[in-house]
C-alpha cells in the first residue's frame, strides 16, 4: 500500500481512469455486437444505421485512447465488408 500523498492520488486516478476506460470499451463492443445482430437478420437498413452509429463509436474510441487507431479501422472495416456482403 502506498504511503506518500502523491502515490494514493495516483491510484484514486488510475482507479478512476480503468472504470471510465471499461465503460467505455463496453460501450463501443454493445455498438459493434448490433452492427452484427442486424446482418445476422439480414436487416440491411437496420445494419447500415449500427454501423453508423459503431464506426462513430470505435473513432471515439481512438480519440480517448481505448484502440489503437490501426485496430479501429480494421475493425470498421471488416463490419463494413459484412454490411456490404447483404446487399450483394
Amino acid at each position: 500500500m502506498a504511503h506518500h500523498k502523491s502515490a494514493l492520488k495516483r491510484i484514486r486516478q488510475t482507479d478512476t481512469r480503468t472504470e471510465r476506460n471499461r465503460a467505455r470499451r463496453s460501450r463501443i463492443r454493445t455498438f459493434v455486437k448490433k452492427v452484427e445482430l442486424a446482418v445476422g437478420e439480414g436487416d440491411q437498413a437496420k445494419a447500415n444505421e449500427a454501423l453508423r452509429v459503431a464506426q462513430s463509436e470505435l473513432t471515439r474510441g481512438v480519440t480517448k485512447g481505448i484502440y489503437k487507431k490501426n485496430t479501429a479501422s480494421r475493425k470498421i472495416s471488416r463490419l463494413n465488408a459484412q454490411v456490404k456482403a447483404l446487399s450483394a
